[in-house]
């Protein structure tokens, strides 16, 4: 799923670049404008908005900026199970793709910001629900190139304390995507 889920977003990024003769990148993209680019070149069988309110639904609700303490997170957990996870890498657009998976944007619109593009490989209503597990993190670099979060030249590199099984770090599993896509036995060593 993983695998699939990095291809199919590449491929969108490329048909969007040979369309327009340049590629999506922070620079170029304004605020939520990733969200309608990649849905026009991937099959979606749900437009989530920037999140659903029904948590029932195949979409997480937008909490981001909620200040009620309670209202943060309580879907998603960091890759140990330690630490929620904060919704503000998810609040800039969602939808869910043909084959299930949930795709959660960050693209806050400012040149010097990074955008990233996250998926729930097997939806949201199914477990485990951790980043690092079944939810990836990618980001688009400054020349457009779509990388696994963990990858060279991606925000966070620092596997101590992102993709680790003892840091409590509400981000830690953002860094394990590279990994998960390079290490055969990733999966089989998954924290508990």
């Amino acid at each position: 799923g993983l695998k699939n889920a990095y291809s199919t977003l590449t491929q969108a990024l490329k048909m969007y670049e040979q369309e327009n003769g340049y590629p999506a990148t922070p620079a170029n993209l304004g605020t939520v404008a990733l969200k309608p680019i990649l849905m026009k070149y991937i099959k979606n069988i749900k437009d989530c908005g920037i999140g659903a309110t029904d948590p029932d639904k195949a979409c997480i609700p937008n909490k981001a900026y909620v200040d009620d303490p309670e209202n943060y997170n309580d879907i998603y957990m960091n890759y140990n199970g330690t630490n929620t996870i904060s919704y503000a890498s998810f609040d800039d657009g969602q939808f869910v793709m043909n084959n299930g998976m949930l795709v959660l944007i960050n693209n806050p619109g400012a040149a010097d910001q990074h955008i990233y593009i996250s998926v729930d490989i097997n939806g949201y209503n199914k477990s485990p629900n951790r980043l690092g597990q079944d939810l990836f993190m990618f980001q688009i670099i400054d020349n457009g190139l779509l990388l696994p979060m963990g990858a060279k030249n991606t925000y966070i590199t620092n596997e101590n304390t992102y993709c680790s099984d003892s840091s409590s770090n509400n981000m830690n599993g953002a860094g394990c995507t590279y990994k998960a896509l390079n290490n055969q036995d990733f999966f089989k060593n998954l924290p508990k």
